[in-house]
């Protein structure tokens, strides 16, 4: 689950910095705070 856990966060955080690229500054900031919450380090849901 960890593993699992630990891609979606990648995914989320890969997500938000590409967005932020292309100047939706909103958008990446709310991906990349959400795959922090996500990850196994962060705050998970699931827990």
């Amino acid at each position: 689950m960890s593993l699992i856990l630990w891609i979606i966060a990648v995914v989320l955080v890969v997500a938000g910095v590409l967005a932020l690229l292309r100047k939706e500054l909103l958008w990446g900031i709310v991906l990349i705070v959400v795959g922090l919450l996500v990850g196994p380090g962060g705050v998970s849901i699931f827990t």
